[in-house]
C-alpha cells in the first residue's frame, strides 16, 4: 500500500531516472538535434500565447470578449490561453489584429547559413 510519504521520494525516483536517460539520449547528435527543435518550437509557441494573453489583459478584455471579438468558441480561447496546446496560426492572426499587433517572423543574426547556399 503506499502511502502519502511514499509519493515524493518515488516521484524524485522517476524523475531522476528522466534525467538520467535523457541525458543519454541527448548522447546521440540526431536525437539531441530533434529535442533542440522541439524544444526551440514549444518555447516558441509558450512565448507567442503568453504576448497574446498579456495584451489580451492591457487592453482589458476577457478571453471571452476576446473570443467573441474575432469569432470562436469562447471555451477554445480559453483552452488556448490556459492548457499546453498548438493554436492554429489563423487563430493567432485573428487574435493578434484584434489586440492591434502584428505576428512578425525575424530571422535569428548568427545562425546557419541557408540549406540552398550549403
Amino acid at each position: 500500500m503506499t502511502t502519502a510519504t511514499d509519493t515524493p521520494q518515488r516521484d524524485a525516483q522517476d524523475t531522476s531516472y528522466h534525467d538520467r536517460r535523457l541525458a543519454r539520449r541527448l548522447e546521440d547528435p540526431e536525437f539531441r538535434a530533434g529535442f533542440e527543435r522541439e524544444k526551440r518550437e514549444i518555447e516558441t509557441i509558450d512565448a507567442i500565447v503568453n504576448a497574446l494573453d498579456h495584451l489580451r489583459d492591457e487592453h482589458g478584455l476577457s478571453k471571452a470578449q476576446l473570443a467573441r471579438e474575432i469569432g470562436k468558441n469562447e471555451a477554445s480561447i480559453r483552452r488556448l490561453l490556459t492548457a499546453p496546446v498548438n493554436p492554429e496560426l489563423r487563430t493567432v492572426v485573428a487574435m493578434a489584429d484584434a489586440l492591434d499587433a502584428d505576428v512578425r517572423i525575424v530571422p535569428r543574426k548568427g545562425r546557419r547559413r541557408s540549406r540552398a547556399a550549403a
